[in-house]
């Protein structure tokens, strides 16, 4: 858990928000709370709100944005009687909407943030617009013709003898993890970066949520869960929503054809824009593209 105030040399000079409703301190930045448009943006794997760092200010001129530290990410504390699973992150990001009375949101979701923040258009598809799925999955069947999930390089990894003791030393891999997923732009990256990304984790106990993402892929408990929220009322109402994927090409962790598949199945008319050269973390590769984009799917929706 990183300090309240820590800006990390002004890159991320947004003000520190905590909801404790949910047993932990989660946190959250609040910009432009009377924006009329509502923009929730939700992170992944082992990332945290410093992600949106440079988005938000292009979406604060639209509407409200909001943007939650998962439980064991970033600023939000890190529990250690938690199990830390995708039941447990959808159920607290769940309760901070409710306890924020968000309404008229439009999602922007990457990674896990896509069942997970995807959970809400699920389950309050009243309280959602839009939604902006980024190197996501939410849902869907990909046809056969777009292959399957299959084992991509990230997933190899995860099975290999080297995941557990790199994922509990993110102080000093946090760099190394995420060129693995995806992370094309590292001209970028200088001491700052490399501490805003490491802060979270000072030592093994505190990546166990990093630990656990990763294992919740192929988890039983994980299937069993997102299909008690996307029944088929909740998947009818999602369907009508606008929705825009965009997707950067150079990904490792989920397979291009198969995540548009995925998308199109939900939504066939939904935009699809694919970035060359982009990765994974393409809030880092292309933040100026991503927030273009989203200002314009706005506006036409």
């Amino acid at each position: 858990m990183i300090e309240a105030n820590e800006t990390f040399d002004g890159t991320w000079p947004y003000t520190p928000r905590f909801f404790h409703g949910n047993g932990f301190a989660m946190h959250y930045a609040d910009e432009n709370p009377d924006g009329q448009e509502t923009f929730l943006c939700v992170h992944g794997e082992p990332t945290w709100g410093y992600l949106y760092r440079n988005i938000i200010p292009r979406l604060a001129r639209y509407g409200r944005v909001v943007v939650p530290d998962h439980m064991g990410f970033g600023k939000s504390e890190t529990p250690q009687d938690r199990a830390y699973t995708i039941e447990e992150h959808c159920d607290n990001l769940d309760r901070l909407v409710l306890d924020l009375d968000l309404t008229n949101l439009t999602l922007v979701i990457q990674d896990w943030g896509g069942p997970i923040g995807g959970a809400i258009a699920y389950r309050h598809p009243e309280r959602v617009k839009r939604l902006c799925v980024m190197n996501a999955i939410v849902g869907g069947r990909a046809p056969d013709s777009a292959g399957s999930f299959g084992l991509p390089p990230w997933l190899q990894w995860v099975s290999g003898p080297a995941f557990e003791p790199t994922i509990k030393n993110l102080s000093a891999t946090a760099l190394s993890v995420m060129k693995r997923v995806g992370f094309e732009s590292t001209a970028q990256v200088d001491e700052t970066w490399i501490r805003a990304y490491a802060a979270p984790f000072p030592t093994p106990e505190s990546c166990i949520a990093a630990y656990r993402f990763p294992q919740c892929i192929n988890d039983r408990e994980t299937v069993d869960f997102l299909k008690t929220v996307r029944t088929p009322e909740a998947m009818a109402a999602v369907k009508e929503k606008p929705a825009m994927l965009i997707f950067g090409e150079a990904d490792r962790a989920l397979p291009q054809a198969f995540t548009i598949g995925c998308f199109k199945d939900l939504w066939p008319n939904g935009p699809v824009v694919t970035l060359p050269g982009v990765g994974h973390f393409l809030q880092e590769d292309a933040p100026e593209t991503v927030a273009a984009l989203i200002q314009q799917f706005v506006q036409m929706t």
